[in-house]
């Protein structure tokens, strides 16, 4: 279905200059309207598939019609999971005086509050893992810590055995999923996840509601999907539309073990009750108070029943565009998930607010007659929680026309968290976000927050204050299989975590972040100004030497670990490779400063495309072919961080020799593709013919 607004069919001034453009939606940036929008899209629950979803949808919709944006509602059908029954006990313990104590039910789901009446809401459920296997399952009890592949393999070389077990695992360290991955594979009979003390509650800090960290039966929900693409699992490369040709759910790599999440009240109970070794590693321990143990003993036995369903639903993102002027075909997407695990006040709500306030502050800027010269797209993501569905059906949908249109793409999910700004991105995107972020006031003491990033380093070996884009949301599809330039943008700091738990309401969001909604208007401002930025730069947002210089940096990380690795491969003349193209880039660099003062020169648009081209692999990374950019992928075994230069980081980890010569081989062509890009775009410099232009 297709919602279409009345276009402003009239005649505007717009100004080139991304400073007016920035001074005129940040203007319109309010926080009292970011607080109505919270107030109205975190007013139920709304997971991906419910008839809370629906109606989320609807209002967003509805919202940017009001805005008098072109509205599409993109609706597709992926494989989704929902709860049916899951239960928890301990069935079997030796009793001080002899015999077995009497069965003891756990807990699932959280208490309800009298201090936030929204957590007895009638639509919240009890904790849930999506997509875990269905099982009734008994067995004995196994600490894995973290539940990393280094943790198994810790519990391997001890003896410990963790088949046909049940397995205990905190909270962090890896994507939940993994926990799962790894747990199956090394032949569990169910797993355990639970939110640690130390890592996001009690040892942190007053609890909820006396404070905002994660109280004693705060649980964190979450997909545990593990398949190697984002988006449907069942449609991996094509749009999950009603009548997609799917796999069949048996040939896909699905968990089938019970997986529960818990709270670290219930797994306190657990850990008081295990008699095995003691854990040593001060690593391993975490906030209860009680000794950490490695195994439960024989006599320990634990239940756990686990019933879903999984079932193609359906679900939608919502797609709302601002037409441009003078480069109306050429588009920037800003984009966060709707979808939640709850009323998701944080998660997504804190970066959703800020998609909807920054769409008003460019449509009303656009009433006024002030206009950006690119298009573009506002989207609110459906199932992101799921698996990155929404925005990858999306980008599958129409990724031939993104590689052509779409010049950057700016992710918001969970942004407005706090005072501290966070950045991270491709790097042919820094020069723009620098120099956007310098434009800036914020709410907090006069632009000390714009300062202090500006001031900070993230980036190893670079002079940014960014770091590199990963995994984990919906800039995957962007940046991983279409090659779009990427940044995800935020502020945190907040003292608490609410995280995928039904505490994740607007009340807790005020209290904990801060009612004057001041975070959110600082990250809407900051969304503002680089959106301006992105829009009304007078070529593509490409900075050749910062492509350069960061694949110098990138592969002098990747020759450092294969040291460490004791692998017999030389990494040095590539590094030399990539090393000989920086003069280059930084002629090329003065070539396209040039123009960008002139306003622009046609001719440097496809070679400055052409930089970030070369590095798209077509049959994808080994393994993983949905991931085509040989730059940056998600890392294959935490889901969270990024893995650059793919195909060096995965070879070495794996310590295959002969892969990483073909990756050190792989990685030469692309060297080589470059020295000719960007010796394109450097010719004019260099023979004094028209900047950018080759000579006949």
């Amino acid at each position: 279905m297709k919602l279409l607004s009345t276009m402003l069919f009239f005649s505007v001034a717009f100004s080139s200059d991304p400073r007016a453009l920035t001074d005129a939606t940040n203007a319109v940036a309010d926080a009292r309207q970011l607080s109505i929008a919270h107030e109205r899209l975190g007013s139920e629950p709304h997971v991906a598939g419910t008839a809370g979803d629906l109606r989320q949808i609807d209002r967003i919709a509805a919202t940017f019609v009001e805005l008098g944006l072109e509205v599409e509602v993109h609706r597709f059908h992926p494989l989704l999971a929902r709860p049916l029954e899951a239960s928890l006990e301990i069935v079997g313990e030796l009793a001080p005086e002899g015999g077995r104590r009497g069965v003891m039910a756990i807990d699932l789901r959280e208490r309800n509050l009298l201090e936030d009446p929204a957590t007895a809401h009638a639509d919240l459920s009890y904790g849930w893992n999506a997509y875990s296997g269905s099982g009734d399952v008994t067995g004995n009890v196994v600490y894995v810590n973290y539940g990393t592949r280094a943790d198994f393999a810790k519990l391997a070389e001890m003896g410990i055995e963790v088949k046909g077990k049940i397995v205990l695992a905190r909270y962090g360290g890896n994507f939940r999923g993994f926990k799962a991955k790894f747990a199956e594979a090394a032949g569990a009979a169910g797993l355990l996840i639970y939110t640690d003390p130390a890592d996001a509650g009690a040892s942190r800090g007053p609890v909820w509601p006396a404070g905002g960290w994660a109280n004693d039966t705060c649980i964190q929900r979450g997909s545990i999907l593990t398949v190697p693409w984002p988006g449907d699992p069942l449609t991996p490369g094509i749009e999950a539309t009603a009548d997609a040709k799917r796999l069949d759910v048996r040939d896909v790599a699905l968990p089938t073990i019970p997986v529960q999440p818990i709270g670290y009240a219930a797994a306190e109970r657990i850990i008081a009750r295990m008699k095995g070794r003691e854990v040593t590693d001060p690593a391993w321990k975490g906030g209860i108070q009680q000794t950490y143990r490695l195994e439960g003993g024989d006599e320990l036995t634990l239940r756990l029943v686990v019933k879903q369903e999984r079932f193609i639903g359906e679900t939608a993102n919502v797609v709302a565009t601002l037409r441009g002027t003078s480069k109306r075909d050429e588009v920037v997407v800003v984009g966060c998930h709707h979808d939640a695990w709850g009323f998701g006040a944080a998660d997504p709500l804190a970066g959703t607010i800020v998609l909807m306030e920054s769409a008003r502050s460019f449509a009303e800027a656009a009433k006024s007659g002030v206009r950006p010269e690119r298009s573009i797209v506002f989207a609110a993501w459906g199932a992101e929680e799921f698996g990155i569905i929404g925005s990858t059906e999306w980008v599958e949908s129409r990724r031939a026309l993104i590689e052509k249109s779409v010049v950057a793409y700016v992710n918001l999910d969970m942004a407005s968290m706090g005072d501290k700004l966070g950045i991270s991105a491709s790097p042919s995107l820094r020069r723009s976000i620098e120099s956007a972020m310098r434009r800036l006031t914020s709410p907090f003491d006069g632009g000390v927050v714009f300062e202090a990033w500006l001031n900070s380093r993230v980036a190893p070996g670079t002079d940014a204050p960014i770091g590199d884009v990963g995994g984990g949301s919906d800039h995957v599809g962007f940046w991983c299989h279409a090659g779009v330039p990427s940044c995800t943008l935020g502020a945190g700091g907040s003292q608490g975590s609410s995280y995928h738990s039904n505490y994740d309401t607007v009340t807790w969001y005020r209290k904990t972040v801060g009612a004057d909604y001041n975070s959110a208007l600082l990250v809407t401002r900051a969304c503002n100004a680089l959106v301006a930025e992105l829009a009304n730069d007078p070529l593509p947002p490409v900075s050749p030497v910062a492509l350069q210089r960061d694949a110098v940096r990138l592969v002098r990380l990747e020759r450092d670990r294969a040291k460490k690795a004791n692998l017999k491969v030389d990494l040095e003349p590539l590094i030399v490779r990539f090393e000989a193209l920086v003069p280059t880039a930084e002629r090329a660099e003065s070539v396209v400063a040039a123009a960008r003062a002139r306003g622009g020169d046609p001719s440097l648009d496809s070679q400055l495309r052409r930089l970030l081209s070369v590095w798209i692999e077509p049959e994808g990374i080994p393994g993983r072919p949905w991931f085509r950019n040989l730059y940056a992928a998600t890392d294959r075994s935490s889901g969270y961080a990024p893995a650059m230069l793919p195909l060096l980081t995965e070879t070495i980890e794996d310590g295959d020799v002969a892969a990483v010569e073909q990756a050190i081989t792989r990685y030469e062509r692309v060297a080589d593709e470059l020295a000719i890009a960007l010796d394109a775009i450097a010719l004019g410099a260099r023979d004094g013919v028209e900047h950018g232009r080759s000579p006949k």
